[in-house]
């Protein structure tokens, strides 16, 4: 068992990783987009730091409560900034149980190409551009962390998928 959290920039096709890491995991997926479409906020639009925080609270509930079920747990949200990543691994460390960080990069031109798609299909709500911009140069790079890094283009192989799994059962063995 082991708790791991997606990192990465919007559209860069975390939410799809999580989906099929989960799959190969055999873990619950807790999202924090699904939580706050649960509070009737739409992070695409911003979302006020208290409610964010409402959110993270939910999240790290159920996180909690999942993990001490003996569960794999993915927690697919941004990653970003650096104290909550923090904050994750200080809830698997509680719990005593390993804790996992999968980077999804994408680079600017791709994100701008899935966006005008999704905008285009219509199939998911927006994320304005400004909410982009500032999620884009407040980033906090989880590079010196040793991720398992994933190519935004990967996102839906389950063989890469199938990868990081072994990788964090690994984890879970040591």
């Amino acid at each position: 068992m082991a708790l791991t959290l997606m990192c990465g920039l919007s559209f860069a096709g975390k939410s799809t990783f999580a989906t099929l890491l989960a799959r190969e995991l055999g873990a619950q997926v807790v999202s924090l987009d699904a939580i706050n479409a649960e509070r009737g906020l739409d992070g695409g639009q911003g979302i006020p730091l208290d409610e964010w925080a409402t959110s993270d609270r939910v999240a790290h509930e159920r996180v909690d409560a999942l993990l001490r079920q003996g569960k794999h747990v993915v927690i697919d949200d941004t990653g970003s900034p650096r104290f909550i990543r923090d904050q994750w691994r200080s809830a698997a460390n509680t719990v005593g149980v390993p804790f996992a960080l999968v980077w999804v990069r994408i680079d600017r031109r791709l994100q701008q190409d899935r966006v005008a798609r999704t905008r285009a299909r219509n199939d998911r709500p927006d994320v304005t551009d400004a909410v982009l911009a500032e999620h884009a140069a407040s980033f906090d790079s989880p590079e010196r962390e040793e991720p398992f890094v994933v190519d935004a283009f990967d996102t839906r192989d389950p063989a890469r998928a199938a990868a990081v799994a072994s990788a964090i059962r690994q984890l879970a063995v040591a």
